[in-house]
């Protein structure tokens, strides 16, 4: 863990502190002493009926002596208002040193306001750095449930060690949060969410969870439901109260694939404007963040900064308020002028690598920063990456080259989006993949998003992407323990999300090594089977529609036959699987699958997928992988 541990206060200490604590809330009234009395008009229940704690309590943005508490008084959290009357009401908060509440350092009430969804957001001042606090609230004779924060250490003090877990992409009716569960029992200084924390479609999915309300949804009544929706989650309740969270959107908190005040379907600006202030209002209240982040109509103030010691700088990107639209050709992304960050953002985050004095340097991001639209075969023209930092390349080569213009910075990107995991080399040209490399990045996979993946997982580059060391389509969160020599990254993977509780493992540990960038496997790699003499002959993408026409052949090139029972053809490198059922082939025998309809042979297959494979998405690429999941050949699509 971090440099200090928590220690027992004696009396005029827990007296000095008690004193020192403040609070501002989102009353916006000024400051609030600590140990102030507590309510009186609610003795008794008074109006609420029911508990008003079911969406659970979370700490965030921790500083050296201050963090955030949050609660969101909701006793019907699927009902308008969550259940609640058109009034304030009084919310008493209370931290302290110890689980059981007694040894408390600071208390007060905070008003939980209607206009505000009667959410608190309490900033909580004059606390010791790198300490561990625990945090409850009261309203009448409710409590709410006990949570546990932490603190960062003092700017520039020696850090030994820091341990967080990051976490992306949620979606509700595909699956249980069952890597919560597991992210609750890490023993963390910090998790970081970093984005698509809801939906906003109207899905139902297969598992009892159905969205709420069943639409998409557009109005500030409808996030906030959505968003105590995913709140309700237990396992996501007991992931926000096991430690401080930093939170940051990316698209589905608003509308799939939105750019600054352009909406996916190109709604009137001030009609999407609209419902982009009810969706950054929606999330304000239902995250840990402080007062002076509430969003003032359309726009809130999202990026930021946290410092932990001398060990390392956390900068929080916000990749959607501020950018350009999306484009979808190499050559519209090669316009200098096109921007993901905005010019703001971009300065601020080089003028804070420039001056940073941390060991490490992290970008927590949204979307993937590496190159993904390197296709080998010149002659395929498609460009997928708009939504990436590939459809922003004028951004990102200034940012490689504050990166390599400091052997010193040890900069590390961590990126969720795309719902499986990666690790990067970061090229100082991307267009060469021998150039210098200049940092590191970690992709983490979905928490629920598209359910359960194939379990594909591939080990060093692949074809379209040279710079990856590592490729992995199963759900969970990574976790993150660095040193001042090292950083180690560790994917961790459920077995499922079909159920809360699943069991969770390590699918592979990758290090870093200070002033030495990229990803080094320091797992063990499982072994190749003996059975892989496997070649992919031929792959062909769609033609004009007709899915017959999109298909792979694989060879056995061995001596003797091979059980292909398990196996997996993966069209677009894990985006759409064929899983060969009672099937062996003989040495020298090929069998093709193709992507469409028709009566099965010995030597064809048809997977059926009902559609064309992502229209040809990068990284264009078909793979097969044994019943292990583990990558035996690769292929690229051949030119139409």
């Amino acid at each position: 863990m971090s440099e200090s541990s928590t220690h027992p206060l004696d009396s005029s200490r827990r007296e000095f502190i008690r004193n020192a604590i403040t609070t501002v809330t989102i009353a916006g009234t000024g400051m609030a002493s600590a140990g102030g009395a507590a309510a009186q008009e609610n003795n008794g229940r008074g109006p609420l009926a029911d508990d008003p704690f079911t969406l659970g309590v979370a700490s965030g943005d921790p500083l050296p002596d201050s963090v955030v508490l949050w609660t969101r008084l909701a006793p019907e959290p699927l009902a308008e208002e969550g259940g609640m009357p058109d009034r304030q009401v009084p919310v008493q908060w209370e931290i302290a040193t110890d689980e059981d509440m007694d040894n408390t350092v600071g208390q007060g009430t905070a008003k939980a306001r209607p206009e505000y969804g009667h959410s608190v957001h309490i900033d909580v001042k004059g606390l010791d750095s790198n300490t561990e606090y625990y945090y409850q609230f009261k309203v009448g004779p409710d409590q709410s449930s006990v949570g546990r924060t932490k603190t960062a250490p003092e700017v520039g003090a020696d850090v030994d060690e820091l341990q967080f877990a990051f976490t992306s992409c949620q979606n509700y009716p595909f699956g249980y949060y069952t890597a919560h569960n597991h992210l609750a029992d890490e023993d963390l200084d910090l998790a970081i969410q970093l984005g698509d924390y809801i939906y906003e479609g109207g899905s139902q999915g297969p598992f009892d969870r159905g969205h709420e309300p069943p639409r998409e949804i557009e109005s500030l009544c409808d996030y906030r439901i959505r968003e105590a929706q995913y709140k309700t989650d237990s396992n996501l309740q007991d992931a926000h109260a096991a430690c401080p969270w930093l939170v940051t959107w990316d698209d589905h908190e608003v509308e799939n694939n939105y750019a600054d005040a352009t909406s996916e379907d190109n709604a009137p600006t001030e009609e999407f404007l609209e419902r982009r202030a009810n969706a950054y209002q929606a999330y304000f209240e239902h995250q840990p963040l402080r007062p002076s982040r509430m969003p003032d109509g359309p726009n809130l103030p999202l990026y930021r900064r946290f410092t932990f010691g001398d060990l390392a700088e956390f900068n929080v990107l916000d990749t959607r308020q501020y950018r350009d639209d999306q484009v979808y050709s190499s050559e519209e992304a090669d316009n200098s002028g096109r921007t993901i960050l905005g010019d703001e953002q971009e300065t601020w985050l080089v003028d804070g690598l420039t001056d940073s004095t941390t060991r490490w340097n992290v970008l927590a991001n949204q979307v993937p920063f590496a190159a993904t639209d390197e296709n080998p075969n010149p002659d395929v023209q498609d460009f997928g990456g708009g939504d990436k930092w590939d459809g922003y390349r004028a951004d990102r080569e200034r940012l490689l080259d504050v990166m390599a213009a400091d052997s010193d910075l040890n900069p590390v990107v961590i990126t969720g989006d795309v719902h499986r995991n990666y690790a990067y080399n970061l090229k100082a040209d991307f267009s060469d993949p021998d150039s210098e490399t200049v940092g590191t990045e970690y992709v983490g996979t979905s928490a629920s998003s598209f359910g359960d993946g194939s379990g594909i997982t591939q080990y060093g580059p692949s074809l379209g992407e040279p710079w990856q060391r590592f490729f992995n389509d199963k759900r969970g969160y990574v976790r993150c323990t660095i040193t001042p020599e090292q950083w180690q990254t560790d994917y961790r993977v459920v077995s499922t999300v079909e159920a809360p509780e699943a069991e969770v493992s390590t699918v592979a540990t990758f290090t870093t090594d200070a002033g030495d960038p990229g990803a080094n496997l320091a797992s063990e790699r499982p072994a190749q089977p003996q059975q892989a003499a496997v070649e992919i002959t031929e792959v062909r993408p769609d033609q004009n529609g007709d899915l017959n026409n999109e298909y792979a052949t694989v060879k056995n090139t061995g001596d003797t036959a091979i059980d292909f029972s398990g196996y997996i053809l993966s069209f677009e490198a894990g985006s759409q699987n064929y899983t060969f059922d009672d099937v062996t082939l003989d040495a020298g025998e090929t069998i093709t699958v193709r992507n469409g309809t028709g009566e099965a042979t010995d030597s064809t297959r048809y997977a059926d997928f009902g559609g064309p494979v992502l229209n040809n998405s990068n990284p264009d690429t078909v793979l097969v992988a044994n019943d292990d999941g583990i990558v035996l050949a690769e292929a690229s699509y051949e030119a139409v």
